[in-house]
């Protein structure tokens, strides 16, 4: 299993590549010199550098006190989580998945070596407890490809100490800026490294032959002009347009696909319910725009990012269930408790989380998934724009959730005049699922529609919040059924399960005489108009 560690940390760069005097920092009793650790790294990435384009690194360092592989994860600014594993000859497979998302099947090959020299200060508090470990690291980066440029400069690193506040680095910042410290212009060694190794068309030096001002990138008058660094993806202009607009939501699931994927295999909490709405509103994307993406390219997509959410909701619906029974559970008094139900529950949640788990992990690795995410980029990258994505957003767009809101109000009220049982469920499931695909539209449609797509998505999510309930209701009764069934066979009691059961109906009874009032308040407020 592999460790991961939160590392809150900030870089700087100084023209006298010292570290200055901090026992003056606020709550700094002393400065404990560590000694230098010689630290050897060399960075894998593919060939176009798709794992730098998402701030992502991965490593195999020897020396100091981690030797072994590193992959580090962005989370904030200044925060990433690190990954590790020991050391080996390959990439580790448990790695390698969790970049797969963003490398495919291309090929992981080593970039850059980085080598450094690494002088090591421990700032401590009055009781001796760690507060920081400062770093002086003096740093040689050789490019591994394309010509073996190379480059070398120093830097301080400031890391907080585990668990520590975060407020102290301000502290910190506060004394290295007084002495002449500034924040470092690159975001992590990787890549200035890349930066300033890269060769650019008709050069005629490597990195190797730079001058000692080149390498270290100083910046001074009167050094040599810097290489520049790789091509990286242009950032997307403003919208403008209604495909402008919707380009720029799906853009933005796309890529909230690709940055859940690690913590979806990682089983980090609510990251499979995220990515399937994801998944979902990127499919209501490519359905409510289709005077502006060519439908006949998008819905097959559509049908795959559907199994795609359908493989998600396996898991997730195991969470719902399994959420909703341990709290009602913990509700009824001892009296209405008969038989071994909370084992029985743990049993079947146990079970269906370790089969659902390990089939959802063998969806992100299979072929069909990684297929998905190369036709997203490929839809992203050519767009098959139909006469209407070049007209006014506020028209485009405005009709298409217009339009949206008009089923759904169809859909309610048709639920509303169904008469209580299997119909009535039906048509309340239908109209969910109607109004959670008009949300994401006016989501899309915020940017150019401004406060009444804004009220929409509002007044859709409740909707869809009061209609969940009643969808959860009718999905807890039946796994209830199910489990009853398992334990009349065994000769366990079934009482507790009718009274769950009749809770549940009480529930969803509940929803359905309030939904009549909540939706005359939804229709007063008035939609977006066409």
């Amino acid at each position: 299993m592999a460790d991961t560690k939160r590392e809150i940390e900030r870089k700087y760069e100084s023209d006298e590549s010292g570290l200055p005097d901090l026992t003056g920092v606020a709550g700094v009793k002393a400065v404990i010199d560590k000694g230098v650790a010689q630290l050897d790294a060399v960075y894998y990435d593919t060939a176009d550098e798709r794992l730098a384009a998402a701030a992502l690194t991965l490593r195999r360092r020897t020396g100091g006190s981690d030797a072994g592989w590193h992959l580090k994860v962005p989370v904030a600014p200044g925060v990433r989580d690190e990954i590790r594993e020991p050391l080996s000859d390959t990439v580790p497979d448990s790695l390698a998945a969790l970049v797969r998302s963003r490398v495919r099947e291309v090929e992981l090959r080593p970039l850059v070596r980085l080598r450094s020299d690494r002088d090591v200060r421990h700032l401590v508090d009055a009781d001796g407890a760690l507060l920081a470990e400062v770093s002086v690291d003096a740093v040689r980066a050789e490019r591994l490809t394309d010509g073996g440029g190379t480059a070398q400069w120093t830097e301080i690193e400031v890391e907080l100490a585990d668990d520590g506040d975060p407020d102290f680095l301000d502290k910190v910042e506060k004394r290295l800026r007084k002495a002449g410290v500034r924040p470092s212009s690159s975001t992590s060694k990787l890549a200035r490294a890349l930066a300033e190794t890269a060769r650019t068309p008709g050069s005629e030096k490597s990195g190797s032959e730079k001058s000692g001002s080149e390498k270290s990138g100083s910046g001074k008058s009167g050094s040599k002009k810097k290489r520049k660094a790789p091509p990286v993806p242009e950032e997307p202009a403003d919208p403008v347009t209604a495909g402008d607009h919707v380009l720029a939501y799906v853009r933005a699931q796309r890529d909230a696909i690709l940055e859940l994927d690690p913590a979806v295999r990682q089983d980090a909490y609510d990251s499979v319910h995220r990515m399937r709405v994801a998944t979902r509103r990127l499919r209501s994307a490519f359905r409510s725009y289709g005077k502006v993406l060519d439908r006949t390219v998008t819905d097959p997509i559509g049908d795959e990012l559907k199994w795609l959410a359908g493989e998600l909701g396996v898991d997730r619906d195991r969470e719902v269930v399994t959420e909703r029974l341990t709290t009602v559970l913990g509700e009824l008094p001892d009296t209405l408790i008969s038989g071994p139900i909370r084992t029985r529950l743990d049993t079947w949640a146990n079970a269906r989380r370790g089969g659902s788990r390990g089939r959802l992990i063998g969806v992100l690795d299979s072929q069909r998934y990684l297929t998905l995410l190369d036709t997203l980029d490929a839809v992203i990258a050519d767009p098959p724009l139909l006469k209407a994505a070049a007209g006014d957003p506020s028209k485009v767009i405005g009709k298409a959730v217009h339009k949206d809101f008009g089923k759904v109000s169809a859909l309610v009220e048709e639920a509303i005049e169904a008469p209580p049982g299997p119909d009535r469920d039906f048509a309340l499931h239908e109209a969910r699922k109607k109004a959670k695909r008009t949300r994401y539209a006016a989501e899309a449609a915020t940017p150019p529609l401004g406060t009444p797509a804004r009220a929409l998505a509002k007044s859709m999510k409740s909707l869809t919040s009061l209609l969940g309930e009643h969808q959860d209701s009718v999905m807890v009764r039946e796994i209830l059924r199910e489990l009853s069934a398992v334990a009349h066979a065994v000769g366990e009691s079934s009482f507790t399960y009718g009274v769950l059961y009749g809770r549940e109906e009480q529930r969803a009874a509940g929803v359905e005489a309030a939904l009549p009032g909540a939706w005359e308040e939804i229709v007063a407020e008035g939609s977006v108009q066409g």
